[in-house]
């Protein structure tokens, strides 16, 4: 249970603290919940002077610090603990005066950055880390949670999977900790300590490893060794978008330690804590949990944008971020509620011919979810027998920030051009689709909330807004799949399912229906005749 103002704790803080309660900043760490159990509580300082108290509580990892009552806008926090060492120069200019010229953009991103900005200053200071990488999520994502660049890098901290996972960041169907706040600040901060170290304690170079790779700027400090020239970040030749990156940092904190001398005045962004971890200890659907809470689902996704879903992930992390002035009933609420109930359950009668992905495919959850719900060892169901699926509360349209939704959103939106729905066929890239439809790879991607890197599966459908006359040839099955395509008939075998044949031909579910003029949610019968067109050269890859 978490600590209430009512509790014993509470009541010892107030007791042994002259300032206000409200100074008390908890932190949580994810999956964790304070209890009401004995504490010790250390005070130091004169006896005169305010005291800096220290809950150390029983819970194994957890500490709650206390900050004296003082300036309540953590910009001034900030400017307190810069401590980055550089001579100003040209590239710093630079970018200090596209800020400058950019006042709305500052607000902009300081305003996004109040629900997330004291709990990083916080785990920075614990850290004993410089407080301009505070800054890092504006240069890396204007300190959007749910930024996805080119580059493969999601989240506030931008972290792309191999560093993510490196890190211990869990990335699967249900959840990306890329996205998580907490998740992925830990990740982020143990990489920048990494670094450091791996840079010998060099702050700049560090940072310019963050974005481009360790390797990269250890080749450059290689280089300039090897050539009797110095080893300082100013020094090195780095990728362009890396030469960039360091000074966009320090004009930040230049311009925030001094805004008046810009003209500028930054928004106040509140020193006190936003949120709470809650340990919810299972699978918890987010529109129940907004409803728990007292607030809407978006509320909820943006304190927890690592979940894709309409629910927590079932295996974990068993962990809620909740707006702090609201942690206390959600967690009251979700006491009353049976964890049996905390997901509505769909039993399923599972029909001849269906294949358990096909199942999980249309209730919006994967293999695993259901084998893990039904004590199943493999893929094999038998017709005839009942599954228990956890399913949404409520239409899949009321979770307005999980993947699907965001994805739709970006798909729907108007642009410049004609817009096409194109399948993906065995053999393409988003190369040649961009190449047809005269875009670039980094368009037909941003459309598809996608970096050119990731990988297409063939029958995915991709938006593109294209103004070429030739966007949608009319061309046969053959033709449009290539020169290496070939015409089959395939005879449905029992236990055959839309899903397994397009995987087994490499083709697309849509495609089979298209070719075969069938509903795709429709079972096939076994005897059953379809036309088939596969690329030969795709079926011993």
């Amino acid at each position: 249970m978490p600590i209430v103002k009512t509790s014993p704790i509470w009541q010892l803080l107030q007791r042994f603290t002259p300032f206000s309660a409200i100074g008390v900043t908890f932190l949580l760490l994810a999956g964790q919940s304070a209890v009401a159990a004995p504490a010790l509580l250390v005070s130091s300082g004169a006896q005169d002077a305010e005291p800096n108290l220290t809950l150390i509580s029983p819970v194994a990892g957890i500490e709650f610090k206390s900050t004296p009552a003082g300036p309540d806008d953590v910009i001034a926090r900030l400017r307190r603990g810069f401590n980055l060492q550089y001579a100003d120069n040209h590239r710093t200019a630079a970018e200090k005066k596209w800020f400058v010229k950019h006042p709305d953009y500052m607000d902009r991103v300081f305003t996004r950055a109040q629900r997330y900005l004291p709990f990083i200053v916080a785990e920075l200071e614990r850290r004993n880390m410089p407080l301009e990488l505070a800054l890092l999520p504006i240069v890396e994502s204007a300190y959007d949670p749910f930024a996805y660049s080119h580059g493969r890098a999601a989240g506030l901290w931008q972290m792309i999977p191999g560093t993510a996972k490196r890190f211990g960041i869990k990335q699967n169907w249900w959840y990306d900790g890329r996205r998580d706040v907490v998740d992925s600040t830990r990740a982020a901060l143990d990489y920048l300590e990494y670094l450091y170290k791996f840079n010998n304690g060099n702050w700049l170079n560090a940072i310019a490893s963050y974005n481009s790779g360790e390797g990269n700027v250890r080749r450059a400090v290689r280089r300039n060794t090897n050539a009797n020239k110095p080893t300082e970040f100013w020094d090195l030749r780095l990728p362009r978008e890396t030469s960039m990156y360091v000074p966009k940092l320090l004009a930040l904190a230049e311009i925030v330690a001094d805004p008046a001398k810009y003209n500028l005045t930054l928004p106040v962004v509140s020193d006190e804590p936003q949120f709470m971890v809650a340990d919810i200890g299972g699978q918890l659907d987010l529109a129940l949990a907004a409803e728990l809470a007292g607030v809407d689902v978006d509320t909820v996704y943006q304190y927890n944008p690592g979940y894709n879903r309409w629910s927590t992930d079932p295996s974990g992390p068993h962990s809620l971020v909740m707006p702090i002035d609201v942690a206390e009933q959600f967690i009251a609420a979700l006491d009353e509620v049976p964890k049996s109930e905390r997901v509505r359950w769909q039993r399923h009668k599972v029909k001849n011919g269906e294949a358990i992905s096909q199942i999980a495919e249309k209730y919006n959850t994967t293999v695993s979810t259901i084998r893990a719900a039904n004590n199943l060892r493999g893929n094999t169901i038998r017709a005839g027998h009942h599954l228990m699926i956890p399913v949404a509360t409520k239409p899949l349209s009321a979770y307005s920030k999980s993947a699907d939704a965001r994805l739709a959103k970006t798909q729907n939106r108007t642009r410049a051009g004609s817009k096409v729905e194109h399948i993906v066929r065995s053999g393409e890239s988003f190369w040649t689709i961009s190449q047809r439809y005269k875009v670039t790879t980094r368009q037909l991607a941003a459309w598809n909330g996608m970096a050119p890197r990731d990988t297409l599966s063939i029958g995915k459908k991709l938006v593109v807004w294209t103004n070429s006359a030739i966007a949608a040839p009319r061309t046969s099955p053959t033709q449009a799949l290539g020169n290496t395509t070939r015409k089959l008939r395939y005879t449905v075998r029992n236990g055959d399912s839309l899903y397994l044949i397009a995987r087994r031909f490499r083709v697309g579910i849509d495609q089979i229906a298209r070719w075969n003029k069938i509903d795709k949610n429709k079972l096939l019968q076994p005897g059953q005749k379809l036309t088939m067109y596969v690329d030969v050269t795709a079926q011993s890859s």
